[in-house]
């Protein structure tokens, strides 16, 4: 499946336009709200041992609930990132770059010890 971010944005505006939730709409709420949505999220996680977050993906009784919190916090993103006139697809290669230059791939010849 393909996700149009920018039709997505525009599907979120409609939304909250429909239910004049627009002065609510502000970056730092929005920013709360996606912590808050990502708190959620960790907490499905939160006392599971890794394996067992590992094993997830198996598990029908999980799939929806992580589902629902991963779409929230995606939601809220695209909310800020739209409101704070973040261009995501450019964002996102530019930190891209970012990471590459900053954690650069290790040599493989056996001196990084892993």
């Amino acid at each position: 499946m393909s996700v149009d971010l920018n039709a997505l944005q525009a599907r979120l505006r409609s939304f909250a336009a429909e239910r004049e939730w627009q002065p609510f709409h502000t970056p730092k709420n929005l920013s709360t709200a996606l912590m808050v949505e990502a708190a959620e999220l960790a907490e499905i996680f939160q006392w599971m041992t890794p394996e067992q977050s590992l094993a997830v993906r198996h598990d029908p009784a999980l799939k929806e609930p992580i589902a629902d919190e991963v779409a929230d916090v995606l939601l809220y993103l695209l909310q800020l990132a739209d409101h704070a006139g973040v261009d995501l697809a450019e964002a996102v290669e530019n930190k891209l770059v970012k990471n590459a230059i900053k954690h650069p791939v290790p040599e493989k010849n056996g001196q990084n010890g892993r």
